[in-house]
């Protein structure tokens, strides 16, 4: 059985499914038709990626060998999970490997945005020192977060949050009554009614069709002004433009680690108004990319790969 992997992929990870008797192929820099090219003649059975987009045209190359996706993280919207279904290919994740490191940026972003360290920063590299101009901050203590999606992630945000003394509301499309008392929240019965009872919202929800732009005008609009909003789930969330609305009329403040326009490739350029307002911040789309992440992941991506070698069973499958 042949494995190729089109992404960075650990090593370590790599001599393990080797190991097991299956060969490895290790192409980590196959993108668009090089990849649909690698598919067709490396006749692998199991194809690992990160990022990297695996779209129709390489499906279609690999539908008389290829068997099985491995996503080495959460999401799978860079894989056109409806045509390899349709071709028989399955595909698996890896959730919950990286939440804690999620969880760890989302409130690293809201740190930043309620004692402006990212402009303390700024100040100090130029030269400039203003103790008075950055005292006074909101300050944590007693703020109620609202968190949209009590998955993996949103689960990992509760031990943070209440280290910080913060009260915890939520929403999520399976959250029951009885889940949301284990947990220790407040069940809210939708989307808006976190929106409008919280000083920041965190959104943790997975991209698909009922989850889109789910962060709208009427969302923007039910928020407290000033309040801040935390998105370090998926760009197509929320509606960016409206967002850059409501930064300007209602003063709400935006941590993000995933925005429009963000680069296919690991370095490039970004183009994106929304970092260009004030109270805007963000990062490059690191929040599952510490080692302990890449190591939980890779640890996970070898189980998946194992397991479907020795019985054919796919764990975490995904439609």
């Amino acid at each position: 059985m042949k494995v190729l992997v089109a992404d960075r992929f650990s090593e370590t990870a790599q001599a393990r499914i080797a190991e097991s008797g299956m060969e490895v192929i290790n192409a980590p820099d196959l993108r668009d038709a090089a990849l649909t090219q690698a598919v067709a003649e490396s006749e692998a059975t199991i194809l690992i990626v990160r990022s990297t987009l695996v779209e129709a045209a390489t499906l279609n190359a690999g539908a008389e060998s290829l068997r099985l996706i491995i996503r080495a993280g959460a999401g799978f919207n860079t894989i056109d999970v409806a045509t390899a279904s349709k071709l028989g290919i399955q595909v698996a994740n890896c959730p919950g490997m990286n939440a804690r490191a999620v969880a760890e940026i989302a409130f690293g972003l809201i740190l930043s945005l309620d004692r402006s360290i990212h402009d303390n920063v700024i100040d100090l590299r130029n030269g400039r020192y203003d103790k008075a101009g950055y005292s006074d901050a909101p300050g944590l203590y007693g703020k109620t977060l609202g968190i949209i999606g009590l998955g993996y992630t949103g689960r990992a945000m509760l031990p943070l949050a209440t280290a910080l003394g913060m009260y915890v509301m939520a929403w999520s499309r399976s959250l029951t009554p009885d889940r949301a008392s284990e947990f220790g929240v407040r069940r809210m019965e939708t989307p808006l009614d976190v929106a409008s009872a919280s000083d920041i919202v965190s959104v943790h929800v997975a991209l698909n069709d009922n989850t889109r732009l789910m962060i709208d005008e009427t969302f923007l609009n039910a928020m407290k002004p000033g309040a801040y909003l935390i998105n370090t789930a998926r760009s197509e969330v929320v509606d960016e433009t409206a967002l850059a609305e409501a930064v300007r009329l209602k003063g709400i403040k935006v941590g993000v680690d995933v925005f429009e326009g963000e680069p296919s490739t690991g370095t490039g350029t970004v183009d994106n108004p929304l970092f260009a307002l004030p109270g805007v911040i963000g990062t490059h789309h690191i929040g599952g990319a510490t080692l302990q992440a890449h190591q939980a992941i890779a640890d996970e991506t070898v189980r998946i790969a194992l397991e479907f070698a020795s019985s054919g069973v796919v764990l975490n499958s995904v439609e």
